[in-house]
């Protein structure tokens, strides 16, 4: 089967399902809508996957863009030839897939996408345009597929799997080695690794340590990743005077992340929106205890004073009283973090949980027979 995967750009994420979609008996075409096929992105794709040129060149798809769009599909469609399309996030790549027509169209749900996005009322007007002309539907948690379901989708057509991570390269053990070259061997190390953008709450995890950390002199604050808040953060750890106990590391590579992750007492996430974070569930398989927002997809893996703690959503106090907590039990965070390994080679192993995509394109060729039959 030839198999057109189209999405919005090239992600860690994409990258991940292009390498698993290779080791497949299906030919693989990779289309981007947004931005350009650089020197760097061709660099990462497996061999056997043919790339194209983006759909569009902009950076971003403004609503008066979509019949260009669409148009542009159609023609790339009729050159590539599919047999099925993969495609995602819903309200951009999927949404095109959908108003070509194309079928039998596979729909994979980002997260956000649905749980967070369609809070504006056009994009739930797409979102049921999309999933009810879907003849399969592939998302990562249960919050995902019941909005699916409200949002149209037939629950026999849902093939729901947590994207999971690569238990061989995020293990626990380690992380020495970034602690010394910070200096902060024997401090409480927090650690953020989300993008600096308001939907994944890094604001509430800087105000949260900028709060506690003047009576913790313990405690550190390690920040990975970029965003177009970057310098209000620093700003704001500069006016408090805690910018020597804060560390932004930048992009990191995949190869080194297990360090950092190893190299955390305790990894926080504030985002108000997320399907099964694929960053919590690195930190989890690296043995790292986690305080994360109370939402939906992480109450699907962190059980409190098991294997971590929630914070009430979006409220900093609640963020600081869990980080004292955390402090508190220092003791127990080695089991904590084992029993959160424990639950990740149970539930997301990414090896494991894969194959389920390829169940989700056998339901989208079966529907679509039976409805041109």
């Amino acid at each position: 089967m030839k198999v057109l995967y189209f999405t919005r750009g090239f992600t860690p994420h994409d990258r991940r399902f292009l390498e698993a979609l290779a080791g497949t008996p299906h030919s693989i075409d990779y289309l981007p809508l947004l931005g350009r096929l650089s020197k760097g992105v061709q660099a990462e794709l497996p061999e056997n996957v043919t790339a194209h040129a983006a759909l569009l060149g902009a950076n971003r798809l403004s609503w008066h863009r979509f019949p260009e769009a669409v148009r542009e599909f159609r023609s790339r469609v009729d050159q590539i030839n599919p047999d099925l399309v993969h495609a995602g996030p819903i309200h951009l790549s999927a949404s095109i897939a959908a108003m070509a027509g194309f079928h039998p169209l596979v729909t994979m749900s980002w997260g956000s996408d649905l749980l967070w996005e369609t809070r504006k009322p056009w994009i739930a007007l797409v979102a049921r345009f999309v999933l009810r002309r879907s003849d399969a539907f592939v998302g990562d948690c249960q919050a995902v597929k019941q909005a699916a379901i409200r949002f149209g989708m037939h629950e026999d057509r849902i093939v729901l799997f947590p994207w999971g991570t690569d238990l061989n390269h995020f293990t626990p053990g380690g992380g020495e080695k970034v602690r010394a070259d910070l200096g902060w061997e024997d401090d409480f190390i927090l650690l953020s690794t989300r993008s600096f953008e308001p939907i994944y709450g890094v604001d509430l995890i800087v105000k949260g340590f900028i709060r506690t950390a003047p009576e913790q002199r313990a405690l550190k604050l390690l920040l990975l990743g970029e965003g177009s808040q970057r310098s209000v953060f620093e700003n704001w750890l500069d006016a408090a005077g805690l910018a020597s106990r804060a560390h932004f590391a930048g992009a990191v590579s995949r190869e080194m992340l297990p360090d950092y992750y190893r190299s955390a007492d305790l990894y926080l996430s504030g985002s108000y929106s997320d399907g099964s974070s694929v960053s919590l569930l690195e930190a989890m398989a690296c043995g790292t205890p986690a305080l994360v927002s109370d939402i939906p997809g992480n109450r699907e893996w962190v059980q409190p004073g098991e294997n971590g703690w929630w914070f009430r959503t979006g409220d900093v106090a609640s963020l600081s009283d869990g980080v004292l907590h955390a402090l508190e039990e220092r003791s127990r965070l080695e089991d904590v973090g084992k029993k959160a390994r424990r639950l990740v080679e149970q539930r997301a192993d990414w090896n494991e949980n894969f194959p389920k995509l390829i169940e989700a394109y056998e339901i989208a060729v079966e529907h679509q027979q039976g409805v041109t039959g």
